[in-house]
């Protein structure tokens, strides 16, 4: 028994040792990606210095497109979401494995690495980090049969041949554990976790938007800064005390349609490559505005007749003050990633751009305003009168 103890942990040893070369190979032609600075990252894709879309490796190393590199991405955040829900795990731990998907092929090409594979590997480093493990096992099978319906339910309409077979699959997709193929495939994810780490610098911490959004919104209801656009008739019916308890009852309401509404265009943004090209507190107020937009909410002090300040301001002011390019950029960007669904409200999205447009002339115009009222600065007094010729003077004379 202690000989075959033995030959096991040898064979271990030599199959680590096996994958050694790969990962040695990796870490020579793939430095760490450590400039992830998410906290200071506060301007506009356009004018961004710390995240360039057109500068992403399968763009620049394999010629592919904006739109395939982003549908990609999208795609498998699909499949992310998708395993994260079969597998129970936490709204928190899917969005982190989202991050990491997002942050490794900020590095990496597509053509690089199988996106599958970096999933799951994915999916396995976020249940870690977030203390909500799941067997690998477990995450593989569960993956791998999610994967098969999916290109089984794309190829219907296609030729037999594009279905997935294998020898080891049965046809609901489920991998034999003790077949060749279940083991390659666990060796790869195992190696790919160990890649992600490296790639992404150890960095495991990471920030998401839910708590700021949060804390936003309860902050706005409590100073009770904004309202229903329509507030119900029975708002102001009623005793005093029975008005104040249908305000109370009125204004938890809208907190938590505001809440339910920002959550899901957060959870909508990490589809996308935001989360590398601003901050969570910056998608947090976005996130929070097409809320309030989609609720039907407005600042309290903009429905009052004797306010001079207009709507945008007032929405400007209670937000904190963002910087509105930053603020429609991310608006921009969900909003055309929700604008492909079949239920999307496109009256609601056009009025939501026609609002962030006046948000962004009413900050330029106040920017402007500013820059106008600056005073001049006076010219430095000349010499005195009979005094001695200055040096520019001395030099013509001379």
């Amino acid at each position: 028994k202690q000989d075959t103890h033995t030959n096991t942990k040898l064979l271990t040893c030599l199959r680590r040792l096996d994958r050694l070369p790969l990962f040695l190979s990796h870490l020579c032609h793939h430095p760490p990606y450590t400039t992830f600075t998410m906290t200071s990252v506060a301007k506009p894709l356009a004018t961004s210095t710390h995240f360039d879309i057109s500068q992403l490796p399968s763009i620049v190393k394999d010629g592919m497109s904006a739109e395939e590199e982003a549908s990609k991405r999208h795609k498998t955040c699909r499949f992310i979401e998708e395993a994260g829900r079969i597998l129970k795990l936490p709204r928190v731990a899917i969005s982190t494995s989202m991050v990491f998907f997002h942050r490794f092929y900020a590095k990496h090409s597509f053509n690089e690495h199988d996106r599958f594979e970096v999933a799951v590997s994915c999916i396995v480093l976020a249940a870690k980090t977030e203390e909500s493990r799941k067997k690998l096992d477990t995450v593989i099978l569960e993956c791998h049969k999610l994967k098969t319906r999916a290109m089984q339910h794309a190829a219907r309409g296609a030729s037999p041949a594009l279905t997935p077979s294998s020898s080891s699959a049965t046809s609901t997709g489920e991998l034999d554990t003790g077949g060749e193929e279940f083991a390659k495939l666990k060796e790869r994810v195992l190696l790919l976790e160990r890649v992600i780490l490296h790639t992404i610098g150890f960095e495991l911490s990471i920030d998401h938007p839910y708590k700021p959004l949060v804390d936003l919104i309860r902050r706005m209801t409590d100073k009770r800064q904004i309202q229903y656009k329509n507030p119900p008739s029975d708002a102001g019916s009623g005793g005093n005390s029975s008005n104040s308890r249908s305000t109370s009852q009125i204004m938890k309401k809208l907190m938590n349609q505001m809440v339910q509404h920002a959550m899901t265009f957060a959870n909508d943004s990490m589809h996308t490559s935001l989360c590398l090209q601003f901050g969570p507190d910056d998608i947090a107020i976005a996130c929070t505005y097409l809320a309030a937009q989609f609720a039907k909410v407005v600042p309290t002090a903009s429905t009052s007749p004797k306010s001079a300040a207009s709507a945008s301001e007032t929405w400007i002011a209670i937000l904190g003050h963002p910087d509105i390019e930053t603020m429609g950029s991310i608006c921009y960007q969900i909003m055309d990633l929700i604008s492909e669904r079949k239920t999307a409200d496109k009256d609601a999205f056009a009025r939501i751009r026609a609002q962030l447009e006046l948000l962004k002339k009413d900050q330029q115009q106040k920017s402007g305003s500013a820059v106008a009222a600056t005073p001049k600065r006076s010219p430095p007094p000349g010499p005195p009168p009979g005094g001695p010729p200055s040096d520019s003077k001395r030099q013509r004379t001379n």
